[in-house]
């Protein structure tokens, strides 16, 4: 199956979802992209080598972490109904080439046919497999302490009312104070063993004492630390020198119960902004990025954004358009921009008058707009590990 069939019957299904976590979490949502090629892949193999027989479920590794998933997440069977979503699409395409192959009436209809029982049984078989495999994991999970501390954590991110002491006491973490969130993730379930060493390494950074940590999917891991600000980047990509595979997105520290939801939603908002724009940054803080975010919940106007504001600096040497963000970031201080860039101060003039030079409007207009457009290119590119 071509990458471009798999997409389009992997978007069916995410607009099919009841449950935006499937379309809103880029690991659970990556996990889905996955299963849906394996079992088309799987039913059309297995009809090209035994045409007509039954197809049995793709019993394999991309299912066990989508039931797994379901159940860390406290979701529901109903989340297989955007499956349905999937097979118009991928039965539509079939039809397609179904058309493309023969015009022999009597041939074609019995290939509609045999191909239709065929898929939706298909379809039905694994919606039933799913469920065996959601049952087998929540027996083994069971409702011990992992699955109290699931429970109680998805409230608090609700916003529901909860006793404070109970969530403490069920937690076994202090809600008072400042909480600072983070998440990290891999890309792949086989990438996912170093989660609780950075997970260790980062309380460390923030000098915490403790830690809580929950696991939302096989491959990612929700993080608090008691701490009142964020490190800079550039220690906290150390953290990551020993886990190659693992990514970081950090919520703006925030007191309290209110603090202990806003920071999670800051860093969820955060690891989103990189999987839309495909960002390769590895560690992103939601303080650096929070106008990035807003700019972007629409692509195509924030292309434009970019296209407009920075003209052909947009295209020009990415150190021109460093050098000009950290003016900006400077209170326009040339000097202070020359330290932050270990550059000696004519070189950062020269640079400045040639972005200066590139750029639709004069710099001081709108200096913000400017700043936010480097930005955003920056994050589609490895970045520099800033102070």
């Amino acid at each position: 199956m071509s990458d471009e069939v798999a997409d389009r019957v992997w978007r069916a299904s995410q607009s099919g979802s009841r449950q935006r976590e499937y379309v809103e979490d880029p690991v659970l949502s990556e996990a889905d992209r996955r299963l849906n090629k394996a079992n088309m892949t799987h039913w059309l193999v297995c009809n090209l080598q035994q045409p007509g027989r039954r197809v049995p479920p793709a019993k394999g590794t991309e299912m066990l972490i989508y039931a797994r998933d379901l159940v860390l997440r406290g979701m529901d069977m109903n989340e297989v109904d955007s499956w349905r979503a999937a097979q118009r699409v991928g039965w539509s395409r079939w039809l397609d080439d179904c058309f493309a192959v023969t015009s022999d009436p009597a041939e074609l209809r019995e290939l509609v046919e045999v191909a239709a029982n065929s898929l939706t049984t298909y379809v039905d078989d694994s919606i039933a497999a799913v469920g065996t495999y959601v049952d087998e994991i929540r027996g083994e999970l069971g409702v011990g302490a992992q699955a109290q501390r699931h429970t109680t954590v998805q409230l608090l991110l609700q916003g529901a009312r909860i006793s404070r002491a109970r969530a403490e006491e069920q937690l076994g973490y202090p809600l008072t104070g400042h909480h600072v969130a983070a998440i990290l993730w891999a890309d792949s379930p086989e990438d996912s063993h170093g989660l609780e060493r950075v997970a260790e390494c980062l309380m460390r950074v923030f000098g915490a004492a403790r830690r809580l940590t929950l696991p939302p999917s096989t491959a990612a891991l929700w993080l608090w630390v008691p701490a009142s600000e964020v490190p800079p980047v550039a220690a906290l990509a150390r953290v990551l020198d020993d886990a190659p595979r693992v990514r970081v997105a950090l919520g703006c520290p925030g007191a309290d119960l209110t603090g202990f939801r806003r920071s999670h939603l800051d860093a969820a908002a955060a690891q989103r902004l990189l999987a839309r724009i495909g960002s390769p940054r590895r560690v992103v803080r939601y303080e650096d990025v929070h106008l990035a975010d807003l700019i972007t919940a629409d692509p195509a106007r924030a292309e434009q954004f970019v296209a407009d504001t920075l003209g052909e600096l947009a295209t020009a040497d990415p150190v021109l358009q460093r050098t000009i963000r950290t003016y900006i970031t400077e209170g326009f201080n040339a000097s202070n921009a020359a330290d932050r860039l270990f550059a000696h101060r004519n070189t950062v003039d020269r640079r400045l008058a040639k972005a200066r030079a590139l750029l639709p409007r004069r710099l001081e207009d709108d200096p913000t707009s400017v700043s936010a457009a480097i930005m955003l290119l920056e994050l589609q590119h490895e970045p520099t590990q800033e102070s």
